[in-house]
């Protein structure tokens, strides 16, 4: 059994294959609750031009795309599996209103200061070179735009370390702390039971 979770749970840094497709229901489904809070912490104004690092299955495209009319929403992933499930998800928006590919974090394709928020939820963990990430995350926000993150809290020593591979976990003080070196501005931390954290910045 326990080889069985692990295996399923190592999709959660790349989904591919059976599993991989698996996992991103999963994940559409059992990230709902942080995100709707996460986001419910943002100041959204109408026809904002969004990216969502690590998108995932997409459902955090659509959730975005109902809090600002007319927005632009950006999906970006570096699983094929992630990016074909998040165009289906948003299918009646794509290409039109939701733009998705495939990259990662490090080197993000878009052009400097295009976004007014960008997120992140529960990708982080598998971003490597973080600090170098955030710069890239600062390069394509506008000025006074908001970088948000949005993590399950998981402790140092926890099961899941073990059971993905590839994870580096952080405490939502540690992000917070990235943050700040990276430059971003007005940083706030936020929690809620039992487990969620939400950290934020601003670009200068």
């Amino acid at each position: 059994m326990k080889k069985l979770l692990k295996s399923f749970f190592s999709q959660c840094a790349r989904p591919e294959g059976t599993l991989g497709r698996l996992m991103l229901r999963f994940m559409n489904f059992g990230h709902a609750p942080l995100t709707n809070w996460g986001l419910s912490l943002v100041a959204f104004r109408p026809a904002m031009t969004i990216l969502d690092i690590g998108c995932g299955g997409g459902a955090t495209l659509k959730r975005l795309l109902k809090r600002s009319d007319g927005a632009c929403v950006y999906g970006i992933d570096i699983s094929e599996e992630s990016v074909a499930k998040a165009r289906q998800v948003n299918a009646d928006m794509l290409n039109k209103r939701v733009f998705v590919c495939r990259g990662t974090a490090e080197k993000l394709p878009y052009d400097d200061e295009k976004f007014d928020l960008v997120t992140a939820v529960e990708t982080v963990y598998f971003w490597p070179n973080l600090s170098h990430c955030l710069q890239e995350v600062g390069r394509v926000l506008k000025s006074g735009g908001r970088f948000v993150i949005m993590v399950e809290v998981v402790e140092g020593d926890s099961v899941w370390t073990d059971m993905v591979g590839g994870m580096t976990v952080y405490s939502p003080e540690q992000l917070k702390d990235f943050l700040d070196a990276a430059g971003f501005i007005h940083t706030e931390l936020y929690r809620k039971k039992p487990s969620y954290a939400t950290i934020t910045g601003v670009k200068p």
